[in-house]
C-alpha cells in the first residue's frame, strides 16, 4: 500500500473512527484501526464488535491495500505531524507503516488487516431518512436526561420511536425525563 493523503483529512478521519476503538479488549485488534484503499479513498475503519465506525477521505492511490494501525499511537502521531501531507507506505512483509511528512519518518507495527473482524452493511429497506441536522439536535436535547449509571442499563439509552410521519426520541434517569418530538419529510410505510 502507497497513499498520499492530507494530514488534516486524516487527522479528522481518525477522530471521527476512534470513537469506536475499543480501550480495553481481549483482541489486540480492536484496538486498532483499519485502513484500506477503497476506489480510489482511503477507508478508515473501528469497531468494539458492538459499535462500528467507517470514514472515507479523499487520497492519492500509489498502490492498494490494507492494514490495522494501533488507534492512539497513530491518531497522536498524525496530529503532531509537521507537513500538509503524509505519505504511508506499507510493508506487508513485516507490517510495518512508515509515514512521511516534511522532516519527520515513522514506523509502526501493525496488525494484519485479516484479522480485523469484518463490519457488516445495514440493510436499508424500510430505513428512515432524517435531516442530519434536526437529528443531531434532537440528540442534544433529549441525551442530557440519559442516566450515567451503570447499575441501571436500561436508563443509559435514548428511545426512538418512528410512527408514520412522526419520530419521538425520550431519555430519563430516574430524576428528569426530556421528550423530543418531530415531524418526517416522508412518512414511513
Amino acid at each position: 500500500m502507497r497513499v498520499t493523503v492530507l494530514q488534516e483529512n486524516l487527522a479528522r478521519g481518525l477522530s471521527i473512527v476512534s470513537r469506536a476503538v475499543s480501550p480495553r479488549s481481549t483482541l489486540p485488534v480492536l484496538s486498532n484501526v483499519l485502513i484500506a484503499t477503497d476506489e480510489g479513498r482511503l477507508r478508515l475503519s473501528a469497531t468494539n464488535l458492538e459499535l462500528g465506525i467507517t470514514c472515507w477521505i479523499p487520497a492519492r492511490i500509489d498502490e492498494n491495500g490494507s492494514t490495522t494501525v494501533p488507534s492512539r499511537t497513530f491518531s497522536d502521531l498524525v496530529n503532531t505531524l509537521p507537513g500538509d501531507q503524509v505519505q504511508l507506505s506499507l510493508d506487508v512483509k513485516t507490517q510495518t507503516l512508515h509515514l512521511k511528512s516534511g522532516s519527520s519518518n515513522n514506523d509502526i507495527k501493525c496488525i494484519d488487516a485479516q484479522e480485523f473482524p469484518p463490519l457488516s452493511t445495514p440493510e436499508m429497506q424500510g430505513a428512515v431518512q432524517l435531516n442530519v441536522a434536526d437529528f443531531k439536535e434532537m440528540i442534544q436535547q433529549v441525551a442530557f436526561a440519559a442516566s450515567t449509571d451503570e447499575a441501571r442499563p436500561v436508563l443509559m439509552g435514548v428511545l426512538m420511536n418512528v410512527e408514520k410521519d412522526k419520530v419521538t426520541m425520550a431519555a430519563a434517569d430516574g430524576f428528569r425525563l426530556s421528550v423530543r418530538k418531530a415531524q418526517l419529510a416522508q412518512a414511513v410505510p
